[in-house]
């Protein structure tokens, strides 16, 4: 894949370097990089030149963009969205004409009328060699300018839905990652690791060199050795109930012939650039096939995820005196996570279980957010692809990160191939969150059934 990628990107580059000869010299600004210009180039880019000059163009915009500060950035997008929107004349005249023919030509004339251009744009920006990596990076760049300027939000929308075209499933390819993977990629795995910090290179070489442990990455062929998405499996012979153990460095590794359990407990997206575009559906499933495949043995798919969420939750609920989930015992138990170190306190741990199983369980299956969509970034995800609320575990990890966002609370997610479909149906179609009757049993029953109000 590297060998045809560096070929073709070598020979865009030429057709590039060629293409130079055939712009107008004299219209190029030494070292300017403002937005204006930019845009007076996009609007030659768009006006249908050879292909060589429109390869130059492409690369020179880029180029000039990659030089551009924060602010001229942000005009840049604005023109992005003022200028290059859609052809309102064009749509106009292509729906009266809908009107009086109701053809499929019209419709067809409808569609094209309707894309704004800066779609035509981003699509010849890629022309250039590397293009599809800079608009990824351009993409970041324009979500950091969001969260003051949010009227850049159509702008938004067009990366994404050209990226969920351009990331299809059918152009990506998983690879498995081990200590043979290329220096550079394993540099990135550690950089881009989002829920369990990897230490060290020793750390790395636990989590992807050991008999029992695997590592999966999603590659595309125009992100040369950029992985987009991850997952770190473990291969146990239960489901785990915390991540210490997983991530012990000194752990007596487990052949994996004998292995019934494949845990995922990772998964990083690498690329912020394509939020928004689903990769984990595919990867868990690929993985799950591929993992089968090699280990027959294995019956039981499982995560070990985190809960980000849940300590803010913890947080309003103590806040409100009136809410009906906790008793007066369970507000002193719950004093004990004010105490510095309480994870290490046996007594405080034992205290805490249950009045955390309650709130986890009214957390995911009762609290919802404005939208009716369970709170918890996590459970959206592997809900939505189809698997099974299985398990609460409420001391599952104690780490500093685990007690500052979740109070110590690790869930697992269970993945059963036949019934990913069913349990996705359930959840896009009705918000239904499928628990399993141990989680569905910790809900407190007249809590649950007075506290059906959207928490924002």
């Amino acid at each position: 894949m590297s060998s045809n990628t560096s070929f073709f990107g070598d020979l865009l580059n030429t057709i590039a370097d060629r293409g130079r000869a055939l712009l107008d010299r004299n219209s190029r600004v030494s070292g300017a990089t403002k937005a204006a210009t930019l845009v007076d180039r996009c609007q030659d880019l768009l006006s249908g030149k050879g292909e060589a000059s429109g390869v130059a163009l492409a690369t020179d915009i880029l180029d000039r963009y990659a030089r551009m500060k924060t602010g001229e950035r942000i005009a840049f997008f604005e023109a992005l969205h003022e200028t290059f929107g859609a052809d309102v004349a064009r749509l106009e005249k292509a729906v009266a004409a809908y009107g009086k023919s109701g053809s499929e030509s019209a419709v067809a004339e409808i569609h094209r009328a309707s894309e704004p251009r800066r779609q035509e744009l981003f699509r010849r920006f890629n022309m250039a060699a590397g293009a599809t990596g800079q608009l990824v990076r351009m993409r970041e760049h324009l979500m950091d300018a969001m969260v003051l300027r949010p009227d850049l939000a159509p702008v938004d929308r067009d990366f994404g839905h050209l990226f969920s075209s351009w990331f299809n499933r059918g152009f990506l390819v998983l690879r498995r990652i081990d200590w043979s993977t290329p220096a550079n990629v394993l540099e990135k795995i550690i950089r881009y690791e989002a829920v369990h910090e990897i230490k060290d290179w020793n750390d790395l070489r636990a989590r992807v060199d050991t008999p029992d442990r695997r590592c999966y990455a999603f590659f595309h062929p125009a992100l040369v050795d950029e992985p987009l998405i991850f997952v770190e499996v473990a291969l146990m012979r239960e489901t785990p109930g915390a991540i210490a153990p997983i991530l012990d460095q000194s752990r007596a590794p487990l052949d994996p012939g004998t292995a019934t359990t494949a845990v995922f407990y990772s998964i990083s997206n690498c690329q912020r650039g394509l939020g928004g575009v689903s990769f984990g559906h595919f990867l868990i499933k690929q993985v799950v096939e591929e993992i089968s495949r090699e280990i027959p043995s294995l019956t039981t798919f499982v995560t070990l995820s985190p809960v980000p969420g849940f300590s803010a939750f913890v947080k309003s609920t103590r806040a409100d005196e009136t809410s009906p989930i906790l008793n007066p015992a369970d507000r002193q138990a719950l004093t004990r996570l004010d105490a510095p170190g309480w994870e290490g306190d046996e007594a405080a741990r034992t205290e805490l279980t249950p009045v955390i199983n309650a709130l986890a369980a009214h957390y995911f299956l009762v609290a919802r957010t404005a939208k009716g969509k369970p709170l918890d970034p996590v459970a959206r995800f592997h809900l939505g692809n189809g698997a099974r609320l299985e398990r609460i575990n409420p001391m599952g990890d104690l780490s500093p990160k685990g007690i500052a966002q979740a109070a110590g609370l690790m869930v697992n997610y269970r993945y059963v191939l036949a019934d990913i479909e069913k349990n996705h149906e359930a959840y896009a179609g009705k918000g239904e969150v499928v628990a399993s009757a141990p989680v569905k049993k910790l809900l407190r029953g007249e809590a649950s059934a007075r506290s059906l109000v959207p928490v924002q």
